[in-house]
């Protein structure tokens, strides 16, 4: 979980002045989650929607940098918000 949770922080560092990006950095700073699924149950709507929208340009460009390891971690969030 802590490899996936660093880069989820990472990806959400581009876009911190969004407000949702804004509060989801502050829920993962204030939350302890045991697991990816744990940190997907504690997000709104907006939030989930949000992370929908940024995660796969994300994914696809760890994939084009050839960082194979955070590419399937954000993915592993991916799949579960879908």
């Amino acid at each position: 979980m802590d490899f996936t949770i660093g880069y989820l922080i990472e990806s959400l560092s581009n876009y911190d002045r969004s407000s949702v990006g804004s509060r989801i950095s502050k829920k993962i700073e204030k939350g302890q989650f045991n697991s990816e699924k744990d940190f997907v149950l504690a997000l709104d709507e907006e939030e989930i929607q949000f992370l929908n929208n940024i995660l796969p340009d994300e994914i696809k460009y760890a994939f084009d940098e050839q960082d194979f390891v955070r590419g399937n971690q954000l993915n592993e969030v991916y799949e579960l918000l879908i």
